[in-house]
């Protein structure tokens, strides 16, 4: 991707007005209004209330399918910084507003779940200015800026004109298969949101503007079983399987866009001297081109069929059958938006705003996050990070780097927002 640099600009100095070709929309910043500029100012003042945030709302579990804790806190803390009207929807999204409701709808979001099962220890530990926990960043980071977002927007009178959706949403991890953002864009808010932005770990100006769908399977081998010395000769659903797996692994990539497989889990058996009647694994595809997804699907689907075959083949006198099953984990769509799209520039004009030549130079990107949904149904959206740096995401090691400026992730945060929302004046 060709990038074009601009000279950096002082932050409260101009107003970003993007010419661009005839019949597309002007990006306007609203960076040289006074009730945003102390927005902004404020945000580099509560840097350390941000981070106090973050590493408190890490410190609630947040299992798959069990964010109800996180979710009441966040919910309790939006009501504290002055929305009432804050509530946890029917599958746990926790969504307050503000507004005139007199322009666009934008919806900020962090993920409320994270990828630790129930029981993981979640107590975060400091040295210096790394802290480290699971969840730190992904997306606990997320979560604390989407709350100062909510904080200075109140306290630096900034009304949108139009109206802002602050969520905190379950189930983007994997598991969960995005069902926070799926039940807002087809059943409770169906039709009712024209911008979509989710605050998703820390880092610096990366926008991820196009979907990494995926296809994610448990892959069930099963067949009678029996005593691996008594019943030696039967077909066996773990054998089928590892020539399954060999078969996966040599498999070829439609050419194109990029495109991935995994075999990411394997389970099954009872003894070292039993032939199990069940052997699974979990088998994870992704691309960001549908057609190569389902191609890849495909091959997947072929391969293991061919191993079942060759493990018939290889006991003629066995009379045990094998059958697979196919249980989806999660169908993630694909799509995407390029650099010209209005959401995407407006971002763009943001980070170059901030841009210190090092982590605030913007770059577009591609990934998988909550906006895969809206993207998917033509819904303008993206993902954004939410300043400071980390690591080892979706480890028990991971960690969260406050940095000098990490403050401006609630700045390119609320830039973006007013930019999408307006300003009442």
């Amino acid at each position: 991707m060709h990038k074009t640099r601009i000279r950096h600009s002082p932050l409260f100095g101009i107003l970003f007005l993007v010419p661009l070709a005839l019949g597309a929309q002007d990006v306007r910043l609203r960076n040289t209004e006074p009730a945003v500029q102390r927005a902004l100012a404020q945000a580099q003042q509560l840097q350390g209330w941000t981070l106090e945030q973050q590493v408190s709302i890490c410190e609630i579990p947040a299992p798959p399918f069990k964010e109800q804790a996180r979710a009441e806190e966040f919910r309790r803390r939006l009501v504290a910084l002055g929305y009432p009207e804050a509530r946890i929807d029917a599958i746990g999204n926790v969504i307050a507003s503000v507004g005139r409701g007199r322009g666009p709808r934008v919806m900020i979001a962090g993920h409320l779940d994270t990828v630790f099962p129930e029981g993981t220890d979640v107590k975060t530990t400091r040295t210096g200015d790394r802290i480290a926990g699971p969840g730190i960043g992904d997306d606990c980071r997320g979560l604390a800026v989407v709350l100062t977002v909510a904080k200075i927007l109140k306290e630096s009178n900034v009304v949108p004109e139009g109206t802002l959706y602050l969520v905190g949403n379950v189930g983007e991890e994997g598991p969960g298969n995005l069902r926070g953002v799926r039940h807002i864009f087809t059943e409770s808010m169906r039709g009712q949101i024209d911008f979509f932005i989710s605050v998703d770990g820390s880092g610096g100006a990366g926008i991820v503007s196009r979907a990494v769908g995926s296809h994610r399977y448990t892959i069930s081998f099963e067949g009678p079983g029996g005593h691996s010395y008594g019943a030696f000769g039967m077909t066996n659903p773990m054998h089928a399987m590892g020539r399954a797996i060999a078969r996966i692994a040599d498999l070829q990539v439609p050419a194109g866009a990029r495109t991935t497989f995994n075999v990411g889990i394997v389970r099954g058996g009872t003894s070292v001297n039993t032939i199990t009647p069940l052997a699974q694994m979990d088998v994870d595809m992704r691309s960001e081109s549908q057609a190569n997804l389902e191609e890849m699907d495909r091959r997947i689907r072929a391969a293991v069929d061919t191993a079942v075959k060759e493990e018939l083949a290889r006991w003629p006198n066995s009379r045990a059958p094998i059958t697979v099953k196919y249980d989806t984990i999660g169908i993630r769509p694909t799509g995407g938006q390029g650099d010209d799209a209005y959401i995407v520039r407006t971002a763009i004009a943001a980070a170059k705003l901030l841009d210190d030549g090092l982590m605030w130079t913007p770059r577009t990107e591609a990934s998988s996050t909550d906006a895969n949904l809206p993207i998917s149904l033509g819904v303008p959206a993206i993902t954004i990070n939410g300043g400071g740096r980390g690591g080892g995401a979706h480890g028990t090691a991971e960690y969260y780097q406050e940095t000098p400026d990490s403050y401006k992730g609630a700045q390119f945060a609320l830039l973006i927002v007013t930019a999408l929302a307006g300003v009442s004046r």
